[in-house]
């Protein structure tokens, strides 16, 4: 059976791959960034807590509740 994609038209260009090293921070930024994301809404409370008080999670109160976190 014959491939039903046809070939690029002449004079096009197809982007460049990116390499692994131009990548690679950016994700491991993202990554960490995700994480501290996480555990703001997720686990920012009681024995675990960073900050003191309960405005971070007075904040993230909502947004608890929509992502499945319990927090009370």
């Amino acid at each position: 059976m014959a491939s039903s994609i046809a070939p690029p038209a002449a004079g096009t260009t197809t982007p460049a791959p990116l390499p692994l090293k131009a990548i690679a921070p950016w994700a491991l930024f993202a990554g960490v960034l995700m994480l501290v994301l996480l555990y703001f809404v997720g686990a920012e409370q009681g024995a675990t807590s960073l900050l003191s008080g309960s405005d971070v999670h007075e904040w993230l109160h909502d947004g608890r509740h929509l992502l499945g976190f319990p927090c009370h």
